[in-house]
């Protein structure tokens, strides 16, 4: 699906089924130097269960337009300008890392935009090391390749992937060599910067899953509770052995956990 959001051209998946802003949406936000690919297999499974899908790439990445936003702030409010194009009036957010610090802002800003959340990989603070911020800045690929092997789990890097054939370390890796020139950086800047997750889990008004993994090296599970616990009747799930990135680590447990809280029949 092609839209206009804030003068650019805006890509989302829906899932393999035509858009329908009358039923209930779920927009799916990705992380880091990343595209709306990360969450192929559930947004295709909201889109047959009754769910309208936005996995969308943000601004500056994948088949989006512009330039990467700065801020998670910017980012949450990029947000609330793609329901409006999109003519919805209220979603479920689900976000992964980056994307998972900007659903949170979203509710924060604009709870009455958001129905409920899903958070994967997130803590109150995502502080990223000086030397993968310089690399990132630089265009080294030695940022891809921290990135990449501190964000899977032990099972990652032994291949690890759901479907046979496939691999989750070159995978990933390929899929963070399409970003454009200077997006990671902007990125892992944005995160770095972002000081007001106590703040905004303190403000989220609607129901809230932390899916959370049990070796997550970036944000660790026990930051993830920690976070959850600021949320008032948050809900959050442990999937022991995964790690930063789950959806892709644990397919099917992502995509159950979704289904039990998202699908719409």
């Amino acid at each position: 699906m092609d839209l206009t959001v804030n003068g650019h051209a805006v890509y989302a998946h829906t899932g393999g089924r035509p858009f329908d802003p009358t039923l209930p949406v779920i927009v799916l936000i990705h992380g880091a130097g990343m595209d709306h690919t990360v969450w192929s297999l559930q947004s295709r499974h909201l889109a047959h269960h009754g769910r309208s899908v936005l996995a969308v790439d943000l601004p500056g990445h994948g088949r989006s337009g512009g330039a990467p936003l700065p801020s998670i702030e910017a980012l949450a409010d990029w947000i609330v300008a793609l329901l409006d194009a999109a003519g919805v009036a209220k979603a479920a957010l689900a976000g992964h890392s980056m994307g998972a610090l900007v659903a949170l802002e979203t509710a924060a800003r604009h709870g009455d935009r958001v129905e409920s959340l899903a958070l994967l990989g997130v803590a109150e603070t995502m502080p990223v090391h000086p030397d993968l911020l310089a690399a990132a800045a630089l265009n080294d690929p030695s940022a891809i390749e921290l990135v990449i092997g501190w964000g899977h789990g032990p099972r990652g890097h032994v291949g690890g992937a759901a479907a046979p054939g496939l691999s989750l370390l070159p995978g990933g890796r390929r899929l963070m060599q399409r970003a454009r020139p200077g997006v990671l950086g902007v990125d892992l800047g944005a995160c770095n910067a972002y000081v007001r997750g106590g703040e905004a889990a303190a403000a989220v008004s609607c129901p809230a899953l932390f899916l959370l993994g049990g070796v997550d090296r970036m944000t660790p599970a026990k930051s993830g509770k920690a976070l959850a616990a600021k949320v008032s009747g948050s809900e959050v799930i442990l999937l022991s052995g995964i790690g930063h990135m789950v959806m892709t680590e644990a397919p099917n447990a992502t995509t159950d956990a979704f289904a039990a809280r998202f699908s719409a029949r």
